[in-house]
């Protein structure tokens, strides 16, 4: 693949440079921790890999849910970086579908339009998720 495609692919992903070293502090957690903590400890691994690397990284945030004005839910995303990137880290064997919703409801109730999903489980997985703002419901705009 020529420079100019690998540049133009990283142009149209929305924060590319700043996710892609949130997937390499990923690893260099996992590859230093290993498998078997809880979700607990590689949050705080993270927080503190994310700020060694000079990110802005918060975190247990509130995301509110709203429907026609009123408040329908209350969550905390594991992570915020540099407000405009939601992590959400799992355990598990391995990601199902409900995972990935879980981080694309975090995202339409934010004005955050990028999320990864970290899976700190046997083998490490991730998925990186968009939900566009121009796209998201006006739910507490009722």
């Amino acid at each position: 693949m020529s420079d100019n495609v690998k540049d133009l692919e990283r142009d149209n992903l929305l924060h590319y440079d700043l996710t892609w070293k949130i997937i390499k502090a990923f690893y260099t957690v996992y590859n230093t921790l290993g498998y078997g903590f809880l979700e607990k400890v590689y949050e705080n691994a993270m927080v503190m890999e994310l700020q060694r690397m000079g990110l802005l990284v918060s975190q247990q945030q509130p995301v509110t849910v709203y429907y026609y004005g009123h408040i329908v839910g209350r969550y905390n995303s594991d992570l915020q970086v540099e407000n405009c990137v939601i992590v959400e880290n799992k355990t598990a064997d391995f990601l199902c579908p409900e995972d990935e919703y879980q981080l694309i409801n975090y995202l339409k109730a934010t004005n955050i339009e990028v999320g990864l999903l970290l899976n700190f489980g046997k083998r490490p997985q991730f998925k990186r998720k968009v939900f566009n703002n121009k796209n998201k419901p006006l739910l507490n705009k009722f």
